[in-house]
């Protein structure tokens, strides 16, 4: 038996999420279906996350475990040879025994996407929250304060999550703007040793009410005490969202 990393990227607008699910097509259900083309082997393959609905992934991690000796530089092209579009598998490797992508992760970074201004870039719509006014960047960035570090975002986690605690520790939060000659964008990067569901798209949207100036950037604070999901800002559409990376210790 093989057991193998598989790390993939995806666009995923036109996909229900990574997980199978019985109302559409997901990217796992894709990638299983390539393995069995390529192998004739039928398995299940384990992601990092199930990211949801219109989630993008720039890497996104694989595990699973198999009988087929197929070289893995082979297998890149094969697999790739039998997925759409938008889904590709950047990289095959040996895993030690009884890797697990989930288990085994022990950190993970995901950036979300704005565009602010008044007109919107329609090249950027599927990967992009179009907020139609000039955001206070300076505010946003000093509420980030409020957020690094370990503490319960049992505020920032979606409401009927089932978790044994909400404690996540927050490594790092940036927020960089950036112009092209026509449009104003925004990168907010996340990094965490673990992510409460919705927890990215719960605070970019809760940094946003700072960034038009609804809130000053002590109010972070006061929606993370609060441990009350009904304080904090709305939850921040999917498609601005992507995993970047999903960090392991070997």
């Amino acid at each position: 038996m093989r057991f193998l990393r598989l790390t993939i990227a995806y666009e995923g607008t036109r996909y229900v999420g990574w997980q199978i699910q019985p109302n559409g097509v997901s990217i796992q259900l894709l990638l299983e279906k390539a393995w069995t083309a390529v192998t004739q082997e039928t398995l299940r393959i384990t992601a990092s996350g199930r990211t949801d609905s219109g989630v993008h992934a720039l890497a996104q991690v694989c595990s699973l475990c198999t009988h087929s000796q197929i070289a893995a530089s082979k297998l890149i092209q094969a697999l790739n040879a039998n997925l759409p579009f938008d889904i590709r598998v950047l990289n095959v490797e040996e895993a030690p025994g009884n890797f697990h992508a989930i288990r085994d992760a022990v950190g993970k970074t995901y950036r979300y996407q704005i565009q602010t201004g008044r007109i919107q870039d329609l090249f950027q719509r599927h990967v992009r929250w179009f907020v139609p006014r000039n955001l206070d960047i300076e505010a946003m960035q000093e509420a980030t304060q409020h957020i690094v570090g370990k503490h319960d975002f049992s505020s920032f986690e979606a409401t009927g999550a089932a978790r044994e605690d909400s404690i996540r520790t927050v490594r790092e939060l940036t927020i960089q703007p950036f112009q092209s000659e026509r449009f104003q964008f925004i990168d907010i990067e996340i990094s965490a040793d673990g992510f409460l569901y919705n927890m990215v798209r719960n605070i970019v949207g809760s940094l946003i009410v700072v960034g038009r100036e609804r809130q000053g950037s002590a109010w972070i604070k006061t929606v993370m005490d609060a441990r009350d999901r009904k304080q904090a800002g709305e939850t921040a559409p999917a498609h601005g969202l992507f995993l970047v990376h999903v960090q392991y210790d070997w």
